[in-house]
């Protein structure tokens, strides 16, 4: 068990996957600069409505972008190993936590239950025409690549964090991407359908 200071967002940031941040609160200056200065992590959670969750992850700034005279910062911070909340601490300007680090116990993929995630995620990428980074075989895990280059939103996200088993994150992704794919092709048609008979899309 360790002290972490914590960067609560309402943003969920996967294990490898990487954002950008603008630091502007006083207190985040202050995390921020200190794991820049020691080279130290904090832990990003998700916060909204319902509070701060459980379950985070670490995080380090692997650029700083852009440095502000009034000490504002824009960095990239990357996800690395996920934790779990055991308790708030007090004594800092920023939010601190004693936190256990989580990792998987469940069951590995199928090599088929791999193939179709692949194959609706090739759907998607596919029906948005979008250009991606290849998927790195070699990581831990395929599962949080894949969400983290499709916006589900911070819902699905989390309960994909929160999982310790990448079979249960593959099972649970694929049909999303099926349905993905679909709602993307769907619009797409619909636009394309517009365009050429003279009709203007509703805001």
């Amino acid at each position: 068990m360790s002290e972490l200071g914590l960067f609560p967002l309402n943003l969920v940031l996967l294990p490898g996957e990487q954002a950008p941040l603008h630091i502007f609160e006083p207190r985040y200056r202050e995390l921020i600069g200190e794991c820049l200065e020691d080279d130290e992590e904090f832990g990003l959670v998700l916060a909204d409505d319902d509070g701060i969750r459980e379950i985070g992850t670490r995080a380090g700034v692997i650029e700083v972008l852009e440095r502000f005279d009034d000490g504002q910062l824009n960095v990239v911070v990357e996800g690395r190993e996920r934790f779990r909340l055991v308790e708030l601490t007090e004594g800092r300007a920023f939010q601190t936590a004693e936190v256990v680090d989580i990792d998987d116990v469940g069951e590995d993929p199928t090599d088929a239950e791999l193939e179709q995630c692949l194959a609706a995620y090739d759907r998607v990428v596919k029906a948005a025409e979008a250009e991606l980074e290849d998927i790195d075989f070699d990581a831990d895990s395929i599962a949080f690549q894949i969400a983290a280059r499709v916006d589900f939103g911070t819902e699905v996200k989390q309960g994909l964090l929160e999982l310790q088993s990448e079979r249960e994150r593959v099972l649970r992704l694929a049909p999303m991407l099926n349905q993905a794919a679909d709602a993307v092709r769907r619009d797409r048609e619909i636009r394309e359908r517009a365009s050429g008979n003279g009709r203007v899309e509703p805001l």
